[in-house]
């Protein structure tokens, strides 16, 4: 996907237009517990800024519904902005209208707008053409560097492109193409894929995508016991998807006619319950007692998953190994980002696909021994089921 980006367009004492990801998390106080997504934006911001741009910034936040609602205002992002880039970021009151239109004419050379929250209007999400229109009227080039919500042809990622004539990647959306773009097409071998998550159903697609491009696939998650169920092993109170055991098996039988070797767990933890309270102990796969449920992959799985790990020169991880949120059933899933940690280290490289495994890794410490994380779960997902994705679809190439 070669798109035109940041780096191709002028933008001195322009009114740049550029829609990112916002959508950071609030606590009670509406403060803002984790940064990261602000942050990722930086570069595409200075970039603007250091080149004379006049930026106006549009993002979601939350899920409002449509309709207009203060515990959802960008206002905190714009004040947590501004100690980042020690600029003032004036804050709108509304994203289309009058006066925002008054304010964004009104921008000077290195000065930012940040836009009230698009989600606050349905025609957002509806992608309605009068909305991306009026969007569109208040800048003269156009970035896109919201990789979050690249999935979704909303107003502010794919209708917007419509009415502009210039519309090119951030420098966020250019290091997601690059790594996740380079680890489909061209990645260096061996290639380990990581899956986890809790059901087959939800990974259909990427494993069938993935299948032509690995040699290794990795399984984790409770998606393991419908395969297990699929081989005629008792699977306890595990989680399974009855209706999906035929599709398990050709699976495994398609992953042996490409060559590509999919590598199940041979131990689980295993606990009457998901609670932190609750007693575990590691179980081989054909030995889990009937009253009881698989929460994590066992120490000898996760000593056999390092070594594929650690053997491997590109990694693509996708869903945890385990209820990673509880600490007595996270060790699998701590094992993994500890290999990828390590494999990174010796110079592979290694790709987290956002979401949980995005937090998985954060919560272990090792988010910065990643060589990239994607800032996009459902967008990185989609990528990987190797589907088009409108908001960058839309962009010059």
């Amino acid at each position: 996907m070669q798109k035109k980006t940041l780096s191709d367009i002028t933008i001195q004492g322009k009114r740049v237009l550029m829609r990112v990801d916002f959508n950071v998390p609030l606590d009670g106080e509406r403060e803002i517990t984790d940064d990261k997504r602000i942050v990722e934006a930086l570069p595409s911001i200075r970039k603007v800024l250091d080149n004379g741009g006049r930026l106006i910034l549009m993002s979601h936040l939350g899920r409002p519904k449509g309709k207009v609602n203060p515990d959802y205002s960008l206002a905190p992002v714009a004040e947590r902005l501004s100690e980042l880039i020690d600029t003032p970021v004036i804050m709108a009151k509304d994203c289309i209208g009058t006066e925002v239109m008054q304010q964004a004419l009104a921008l000077q050379d290195g000065e930012v707008l940040l836009l009230e929250n698009l989600r606050f209007h349905p025609e957002e999400e509806a992608n309605d053409p009068e909305f991306s229109r009026e969007l569109a009227s208040l800048g003269e080039v156009y970035v896109n560097d919201a990789f979050g919500t690249a999935h979704r042809a909303h107003a502010s990622t794919e209708g917007i492109t419509h009415f502009v004539q210039t519309a090119v990647a951030g420098y966020l959306i250019e290091k997601e193409l690059m790594y996740l773009g380079k680890a489909l097409e061209n990645p260096e071998r061996p290639f380990v894929a990581i899956l986890g998550g809790s059901k087959i159903s939800g990974k259909i697609d990427v494993l069938d995508n993935l299948f032509s491009k690995v040699d290794t696939v990795l399984v984790g998650g409770a998606m393991i016991f419908t395969f297990f169920r699929a081989q005629g092993l008792e699977t306890g109170r595990s989680l399974v998807e009855e209706n999906k055991t035929d599709l398990a098996l050709e699976l495994l039988a398609k992953a042996e006619q490409m060559g590509v070797r999919l590598i199940l767990p041979e131990d689980v933890v295993a606990a009457p319950e998901i609670s932190p309270d609750a007693p575990f102990h590691a179980a081989p796969v054909d030995q889990l007692p009937a009253g009881e449920m698989g929460v994590d992959i066992g120490p000898k799985t996760a000593e056999t998953y390092r070594r594929e790990i650690l053997a491997a020169k590109t990694v693509l991880w996708n869903g945890p190994m385990g209820v990673f949120e509880i600490d007595n059933f996270a060790g699998g899933t701590v094992a993994v980002a500890e290999a990828l940690a390590e494999a990174t280290a010796s110079g592979a490289t290694t790709i987290i696909g956002g979401g949980d495994s995005a937090a998985a890794v954060a919560k272990a410490g090792l988010a910065d021994r990643m060589t990239h994380i994607s800032t996009g779960g459902g967008a990185s997902l989609e990528f990987l089921e190797g589907k088009e994705l409108p908001g960058i679809a839309a962009l010059n190439g």
